[in-house]
């Protein structure tokens, strides 16, 4: 008897035996498919690398390694459509991987490395220099598609309590 039947009839599954289980979602799926493919990006390293030696370079590493296979225009600093955000014509400048696809990436790796048995403390997607490269990138990008990006402000109390509408 496998384990998931084993646990099936302890929590009083009504599954009989020929039914499939629940297809997955479609971002258990991507996650899934996401680490499957780190984990033969870290195999394919030379030498291996083995999950529990992979820090947060590695993963630097992995996410600039996916750029080479972006569909977002990204124009350089001396592209004459730098900061337009819809030029008018084709140019030379890269494609890469938008910085929302690399951030949707790494929450999902995330994820998975902590359902996999690895710690959240030891986790690698959830370092602070990954965090810095996504918003280094997110600023880069918007600044090359001449989108302004400001950081939200927090509010405070204050704000909250002046900005409520009231109805009598």
């Amino acid at each position: 008897m496998s384990i998931d039947r084993g646990k099936e009839l302890e929590e009083g599954s009504s599954r009989s035996p020929g039914d499939q289980p629940p297809t997955p979602s479609r971002y258990e799926s991507q996650k899934r498919r996401d680490w499957n493919t780190f984990g033969q990006y870290l195999r394919n390293q030379r030498p291996p690398v083995v999950l529990q030696q992979c820090n947060s370079n590695h993963v630097l590493e992995f996410l600039r390694y996916l750029d080479q296979f972006g569909k977002t225009k990204v124009h350089l600093q001396g592209c004459i459509f730098y900061g337009h955000p819809e030029p008018p014509a084709p140019c030379t400048c890269p494609l890469r991987q938008a910085w929302g696809s690399l951030d949707a990436l790494i929450g999902r790796l995330r994820a998975a490395y902590e359902e996999n048995g690895g710690s959240p403390e030891s986790n690698p997607f959830a370092s602070g220099a990954i965090r810095v490269y996504l918003r280094e990138v997110k600023e880069c990008q918007a600044k090359a598609r001449g989108i302004p990006y400001k950081k939200k402000k927090k509010k405070t109390k204050d704000d909250e309590s002046t900005s409520s509408i009231h109805f009598s």
